[in-house]
């Protein structure tokens, strides 16, 4: 699979920030939460899309740590919506051999939600094709505070703490780090999402709203990527 992959230029991991439901919805002159709820209808049809170019990893940021901060009717609209859609996204991702993974804390979803995200897991762990990783109530900082609370915890010696050994205290500590770095809807920055994983990511800023990043923007994305030379500090391309 690797070897293939670099043969045609595409990566192993794409990691996406989906921004852009709201300001998508007020060109509509529709409420924030109908671009939520077109969002995440949009993020379920793209899975199917993206699955069809044999990558193995795509990591979607669903909702972040400091999304709590969003107005109350927002927040439990995007709530809703998650455990609405869970069971229909199941389904399919277990028809098409999908795996789905959640990234992130449980700590603040309620309980019917982590029940719901359990079995999802739970059912899809055996398939073998796309691993789509949900990165939900995530915070990147946060994830790097509790790996180090599980090595101490775990009484890891100092000199035995490496680069290798604090990413299997990661809740990607079994996929290979993002290559691909995608960010909708014109922000250029990486809002606390794998900052430890995509240290040496390609990113890719498109102005291009989620509910209409569809297939021919994820190509360009793909293409985009497959034109760059990657160092990794050194001089000769990887």
């Amino acid at each position: 699979m690797t070897g293939s992959l670099k043969k045609f230029g595409l990566p192993q991991h794409v990691a996406i920030v989906m921004d852009g439901n709201g300001r998508w919805a007020a060109r509509r002159h529709k409420p924030r939460l109908y671009g939520h709820k077109q969002g995440a209808l949009h993020a379920r049809d793209f899975v199917e899309i993206f699955a069809e170019y044999g990558i193995p990893y795509l990591t979607l940021y669903a909702f972040s740590t400091e999304n709590w901060s969003r107005p109350k009717a927002e927040v439990d609209g995007i709530i809703k919506l998650l455990s609405e859609n869970l069971d229909r996204a199941v389904k399919i991702a277990h028809e098409q051999n999908i795996r789905i993974r959640h990234l992130g804390k449980e700590d603040r979803l309620p309980e019917a939600i982590q029940r719901k995200a359990r079995a999802a897991i739970e059912k899809t762990s055996n398939n073998s094709g796309l691993t789509v990783n949900v990165a939900f109530n995530y915070g990147g900082r946060s994830e790097i505070v509790n790996a180090t609370q599980q090595i101490i915890r775990n009484r890891i010696k100092p000199d035995s703490l490496d680069e290798s050994v604090f990413s299997r205290y990661l809740y990607t500590a079994d996929m290979p780090d993002p290559d691909l770095f995608i960010r909708t809807g014109g922000e250029m920055r990486v809002s606390n999402f794998l900052i430890w994983q995509s240290a040496y990511a390609e990113l890719y800023f498109t102005s291009v709203l989620w509910p209409d990043f569809g297939r021919d923007e994820l190509q360009k994305a793909l293409t985009d990527f497959g034109r760059r030379q990657r160092r990794f500090g050194g001089l000769k391309p990887k």
